[in-house]
C-alpha cells in the first residue's frame, strides 16, 4: 500500500513503533533484554511495512517488547502506545480494557 492507500491503524503502528524505537535508541541505560525489544522492535515495523501484520505476531512481539523494557519507566508511555496501536487490530485481550 502506498501513501492515502495505507490502512490507518497500519499507519498508527507505524508512528508508536518509530516512537518507541527512537526513545529506546536515546535511553542511556543498559539492561539485559535491550536486544530483544530492539529485535521485536524491528519485526513489528517490517511486518506494519508489508500493510497486513499478523494479530498474534503482532501480539507476540508485543509481549516480548513489554517483557523487555517494561521496567525502565522512562519508556512506558511509548510502550503504552505501541499497545493501543497494535489493539487497533483486535481490540484488547480478554480480561484486559
Amino acid at each position: 500500500m502506498t501513501g492515502g492507500d495505507e490502512d490507518p491503524r497500519v499507519t498508527e503502528l507505524r508512528s508508536a513503533v518509530a516512537r518507541l524505537r527512537r526513545r529506546l535508541a536515546a535511553h542511556p541505560g543498559e539492561f539485559a533484554d535491550r536486544s530483544i525489544a530492539e529485535e521485536e522492535l524491528a519485526a513489528l515495523d517490517a511486518m506494519a511495512a508489508d500493510g497486513t501484520p499478523e494479530i498474534p505476531r503482532l501480539r507476540r512481539s508485543l509481549l516480548l517488547i513489554a517483557g523487555a523494557i517494561g521496567s525502565v519507566s522512562a519508556l512506558s508511555p511509548d510502550l503504552r502506545e505501541v499497545r493501543r496501536a497494535v489493539d487497533l487490530f483486535g481490540g484488547p485481550v480478554r480480561g484486559q480494557g
